[in-house]
């Protein structure tokens, strides 16, 4: 007895010393080289990046629109529903030393043969054909966490649960920029309308005056014709716009977890710019705090212990299996203890030896699955530094747009004026009002598309830099 004590003193003893053997490694963030700065230099505040949205967006309807799409937009709620998912599995990761406890009874009757040993002793001793038997045991099993096995669980746990709340984050700030650049195409959409219903204006007016004319002689029915083409022309954009509005408030809609509906907006794009937050200049580097790349980098944290885990499976195994159980052939004495008491200690040493390299080959693949987990990482921190690059010449190009619209702009709408007074002085032929309407009515269509790509830029460059769901 002695001798067997000290032999279980001794496994629990070796146990006791390779526990604090690790054989993952530890991660260490990989070296991406990010630049300094980006290509066209950003001008933005360091609250910029994670700046939250009710602060960017000033729109009361449109912070509406937006406060409803993170509730009820289907995508989040799926998303959701991963997150807490990881979080029982992180759970569940926390719980890796504890051992296993396991209750089990039972009740088994056999007819034994007359002529087996069993069978005669049976009908000898117990005086029945049949030998009972009745059994409850209560075991133990515990498995040494010698090479750290537990911790690299937890930590691949918890890496994959971040990892998926960031990407939770990262698609909350996707919905609320669609939802935006949604709204703002909306109000662009009522603009064309409004547009070609001024336009369609215009051209009864000078229709009014060239009818006059023509039946007094003044003119021929080349005019009217040229004329009334003119007007045809505004009202083809009335049913295009009024069928892509349609369109764009179902898409909303849906966007913002509701079935196809009207949406309320604000009359001009002008009423609907965001807040100016950019101040000042910010590193590239800061865009580590992007939830996606944030969610990149999470994914190397667990393919790192997934390959600790890889290689941690080549080594010994170590298990502990104590049981205390009561067992009888009598009902009437099955917890009579301790007569009815048994006892087994089982201490488990297992070694992988020959699995046809599979457990090699698996800790390849994991190590593999790392390095590919960092090429993402790179990859997402690379696309991210062009998204905010892009963003930029977008916003610069659209401002430059803006001011040689609006000159033009100032010049077209004189340029009708005058066409229509020095037409009706005779200074001036019909087809120089005609041109003088339709440049108008191109250039007013220019100009609201600029400035919706000037708002979509914006947009663009807040959601790049990180946004912000809070």
């Amino acid at each position: 007895m002695i001798f067997i004590n000290k032999n279980i003193m001794g496994s629990l003893l070796l146990t006791a010393s390779l526990a604090s053997c690790v054989v993952g490694k530890k991660y260490a963030r990989p070296d991406l080289e990010a630049p300094a700065q980006f290509r066209t230099p950003v001008v933005v505040t360091a609250d910029t990046i994670q700046l939250p949205w009710r602060t960017f967006f000033k729109d009361p309807q449109l912070v509406s629109l937006i406060e409803q799409a993170l509730v009820k937009n289907n995508d989040i709620g799926i998303a959701v529903k991963n997150v807490e998912q990881l979080d029982l599995a992180v759970k569940q990761a926390r719980l890796g030393l504890l051992p296993t406890v396991n209750l089990s009874a039972g009740a088994n009757r056999s007819w034994l043969s007359k002529n087996s040993l069993n069978g005669s002793l049976s009908e000898q001793f117990l005086g029945t054909s049949y030998m009972d038997d009745y059994s409850a045991a209560l075991q133990v099993s515990w498995e040494a966490d010698i090479w750290g096995k537990v911790k690299m669980q937890k930590e691949g746990a918890i890496a994959s649960y971040f990892a998926q709340k960031e990407n939770l984050t990262a698609l909350k700030t996707r919905i609320i920029s669609q939802v935006a650049q949604s709204y703002y195409n909306l109000i662009s959409l009522d603009e064309q309308l409004k547009i070609a219903q001024q336009n369609i204006a215009l051209s009864d007016s000078t229709l009014d005056m060239m009818y006059l004319q023509y039946k007094s002689g003044q003119i021929n029915s080349l005019a009217v014709d040229q004329a009334e083409a003119q007007k045809k022309t505004a009202q083809l954009i009335v049913p295009l716009a009024l069928q892509n509005i349609a369109v764009q408030e179902n898409a909303l809609s849906i966007l913002c977890g509701s079935y196809p509906d009207s949406i309320a907006r604000q009359g001009a794009l002008a009423n609907v710019v965001p807040a100016d937050q950019f101040a000042s200049a910010v590193p590239a580097q800061l865009l580590s705090r992007r939830p996606d790349v944030k969610a990149a980098e999470y994914a190397v944290v667990s393919a790192n212990a997934n390959t600790g885990l890889a290689k941690a499976a080549m080594y010994p195994a170590l298990s502990i299996s104590p049981q205390i159980a009561a067992n009888s052939f009598n009902f009437r004495q099955w917890f009579d203890l301790p007569g009815s008491l048994t006892r087994t200690l089982a201490i488990n040493l297992t070694q992988p030896i020959f699995q046809k390299r599979a457990l090699k080959t698996a800790y390849e693949t994991a190590a593999i699955e790392q390095e590919k987990a960092v090429i993402q990482y790179k990859q997402m921190l690379m696309n991210a530094v062009g998204e905010v690059s892009d963003a930029m010449a977008r916003s610069a190009g659209a401002s430059e747009r803006m001011v040689l619209v609006n000159e033009k702009t100032a010049l077209l709408n004189k340029a009708t004026q005058d066409a229509t007074k020095l037409y009706k002085s005779g200074m001036a032929t019909y087809l120089e009002v005609i041109t003088a309407q339709n440049s108008r009515l191109q250039n007013d269509l220019e100009a609201i598309t600029i400035r919706l790509d000037k708002l979509n830029a914006v947009t663009d460059l807040y959601r790049a830099l990180g946004g912000g769901v809070e």
